[in-house]
């Protein structure tokens, strides 16, 4: 990860924004108590202020744990100010959610694996376990203090607590673990039945002591357990769209969803640019195997290079890949073909902001080809010109790219579309085409604003010569044998 140093700006930006989300939370904290007390709020506050000021303490020591967690472990959310305020709103409403729950319901059907759900969709795997930590330590001192049966008359028995302190981050930690794997929304549900056993497991250990032998009880316990793991997959499944709306996120599903035939751009591609859609094709292909091979979100990068090309719709026939024998160019200046061809980036941007899609969707269209010159055109205007000509005006307007991904999509845009070309692609030819690719670009200083490295860059050669090999393949040529009918 590139190491991120906060302004003093951006510090006293970040650390105002925790206090007012801090606030928010202790807001929704007393109004579950109101709630709770059933409008007995202010005799309640009377006999218990003492607790209510430990709750209100405990909770302003974690929120200040948690700025400085992400001030040392990950400077880049504390700048994200929609981060921040997206880590309160999952806190607030989990607490909310298991709050009702436990009053109108019971204590041991409390959703606990809705955080840790959500939380591991939109964070890393460390920050989605910390963050789960935190949470659940919020409720839990809440419910010891101000909504315990045995301090304070209220719903959550001592031993309820303390199941639901294990529960929270044993079962939370092994659904976060899980959850990183799964692609599919059918893959959540499953996972969430195969922790449908621990989450019984931890309540039966913790709660069947003091039961006494009670055996409705303890079929109780197992129900109300398997209630708990069915709303948190309900609930996930419910919240997930909005969250990712609310605060533009991009999940593997929401992902999966923008590059599927039925997205609108995608949709329009195949109906009016073929040639342009199967190439993206082919180059997310190659740019998703690259990125995983770097380490990078493969899931991101392929659909990022579904949208690279889009800015073509706007004049497809003007585009190699999608003229049939006779080329457009062959009555216009070599000037005008270059503005057309390059303003394909730009356009494609527009788009895809036209269309409200993600914005590192605009950005890589608009980088993918950097400032690298359209060499075929800029030979043709040499041919037909006396003196030399600046290349610069047969290139691309950049800006050159900036992330690992926009420069993945860079060598595999310019591969795949070279090797068409070959007649032999045999992988010694294809090996040395991407290689001069990747040289090329490395020359034009193509890459100085990224932080990509030789090792990546050369890991992403060989990546791309292994797909394309595959892709490109020989094959046995077809006798010329004419069948007689049967």
């Amino acid at each position: 990860m590139v190491k991120i140093k906060l302004t003093k700006k951006e510090i006293a930006l970040s650390s105002l924004l925790f206090i007012v989300c801090h606030i928010v939370l202790l807001a929704v904290l007393f109004a579950a108590v109101a709630i709770n007390t059933e409008g007995q709020f202010i005799e309640f506050f009377r006999k218990e202020y003492v607790n209510i000021i430990t709750v209100a303490v405990a909770v302003s020591i974690m929120s200040m744990i948690i700025y400085f967690y992400f001030f040392i472990e990950n400077k880049s959310l504390l700048v994200s100010y929609k981060k921040i305020t997206q880590v309160y709103f999952l806190m607030c409403l989990s607490f909310l959610v298991c709050d009702v729950i436990s009053k109108y319901v019971a204590p041991t059907a409390r959703p606990l694996l809705f955080f840790p759900l959500l939380a591991c969709m939109f964070f890393r795997r460390k920050e989605a376990i910390f963050l789960n930590t935190i949470n659940l330590l919020i409720t839990f001192v809440f419910n010891r203090y101000v909504n315990s049966v045995d301090v304070s008359g209220g719903s959550v028995q001592m031993i309820e607590s303390f199941a639901g302190l294990l529960t929270s981050f044993c079962c939370g930690v092994a659904a976060i673990f899980i959850m990183k794997n799964i692609k599919t929304r059918l893959g959540c549900v499953l996972c969430v039945i195969t922790l449908v056993v621990p989450v019984i497991a931890v309540n039966l250990v913790m709660q069947v002591p003091s039961v006494e032998g009670d055996w409705f009880t303890v079929i109780e316990i197992i129900i109300y357990s398997v209630f708990d793991c069915i709303m948190s997959v309900l609930l996930f499944m419910c919240v997930l769209p909005i969250v990712e709306g609310l605060f533009s996120e991009l999940t593997v599903f929401r992902l999966r969803e923008l590059t599927s035939d039925n997205a609108k751009l995608i949709k329009h591609m195949k109906q009016h640019a073929l040639g342009t859609y199967n190439h993206s094709v082919v180059v997310a292909q190659l740019v998703e195997a690259c990125a995983g091979a770097i380490g990078e979100d493969s899931e991101l990068a392929r659909a990022c290079a579904y949208y690279h090309d889009v800015g073509k719709l706007k004049n497809p026939e003007m585009f190699a890949e999608n003229q049939t024998e006779y080329d457009m160019h062959k009555e216009l200046t070599p000037e005008l073909s270059v503005d057309i061809i390059r303003s394909h980036a730009k356009d494609g941007a527009q788009l895809i902001r036209k269309n409200r899609l993600p914005e590192i969707f605009a950005d890589i269209a608009v980088q993918h080809h950097g400032t690298m010159p359209i060499k075929y055109f800029y030979a043709k205007a040499l041919r037909m010109s006396d003196g030399e000509l600046n290349v610069n005006n047969y290139s691309y307007s950049g800006p050159t790219p900036t992330t690992k991904i926009a420069a993945i999509v860079m060598i595999a845009d310019a591969s795949e579309a070279a090797a068409r070309s070959l007649a032999d692609r045999s992988p010694e030819k294809v090996a040395a085409l991407v290689g001069n690719i990747v040289e090329e670009r490395m020359n034009q200083e193509q890459f100085y604003d990224c932080d990509v490295t030789m090792r990546e860059l050369t890991i992403i050669t060989q990546t791309i010569i292994n797909q394309l090999t595959g892709v490109y393949h020989s094959r046995v040529k077809y006798p010329k044998l004419v069948l007689q009918r049967k």
